[in-house]
């Protein structure tokens, strides 16, 4: 409806949609599968550290499986428009990626670790389109909230890259910022958290390279 341009051209913030003031739906309070809180509190020491790579279906499902992980959440980041829904993200016009929130014990479960199974559970090259989905709103990011987490970030990223490129692979096009600078993490609607546990054979575009991402933060 708003033509291909806006969906693999990220929207200016002038042209961004104007938003609400809070949410025009109710955040559940309890992940589906690991019935921990869906917002927090959560046990004292627990880094959280937002994600996307495509669909964010398939992403989370992912990331609720490794262990460590305290909770996972869905939602709109990145972007411009405050509290947007569904719709909105998917026009383009709010300049948001589908991401995911990781909430996770970093004794059990490392930033490095999550980190690898980020980069191999999808194609960080593919720019605004994740396998056949297309949109601003499918880019690959990885949001940090540490410096260690942004250290394990870059370190695994030009490890992989390293490895991708011995492959044929083009460059990553993964964008990595503060969470702070990318704005706020809006939750996603009710029905889209936990998506694959309510619907099994529900739709998974995640896909990755094939490529491994080896173990160690030295290229």
């Amino acid at each position: 409806m708003f033509g291909s341009v806006l969906r693999t051209t990220l929207v200016a913030p002038e042209r961004a949609l104007r938003g609400r003031d809070s949410y025009a739906y109710q955040i559940p309070a309890t992940h589906t599968v690991l019935g921990t809180p869906l917002q927090g509190p959560w046990p004292a020491g627990t880094a959280q550290l937002y994600i996307a790579m495509g669909c964010f279906w398939g992403a989370e499902k992912a990331m609720w499986k490794l262990p460590g992980v305290v909770t996972t959440a869905v939602g709109y980041q990145g972007g411009f428009t405050p509290f947007p829904e569904y719709g909105e993200v998917c026009t383009g016009l709010t300049g948001h990626t589908e991401a995911v929130l990781v909430a996770y014990d970093p004794t059990v479960l490392t930033h490095e670790a999550l980190l690898r199974e980020f980069w191999t559970s999808h194609d960080p090259t593919q720019g605004f389109r994740q396998g056949n989905d297309t949109g601003t709103q499918y880019r690959s990011a990885v949001y940090f909230t540490t410096p260690e987490q942004e250290a394990a970030a870059v370190a695994t990223r030009d490890v992989y890259q390293r490895e991708l490129t011995k492959a044929g692979h083009k460059a990553i096009t993964t964008e990595i910022r503060p969470a702070d600078a990318a704005g706020e993490f809006f939750y996603a609607e009710d029905y889209h958290q936990q998506y694959l546990a309510k619907n099994p054979n529900g739709y998974c575009g995640l896909g990755g390279t094939g490529v491994s991402c080896p173990a160690g933060l030295t290229a």
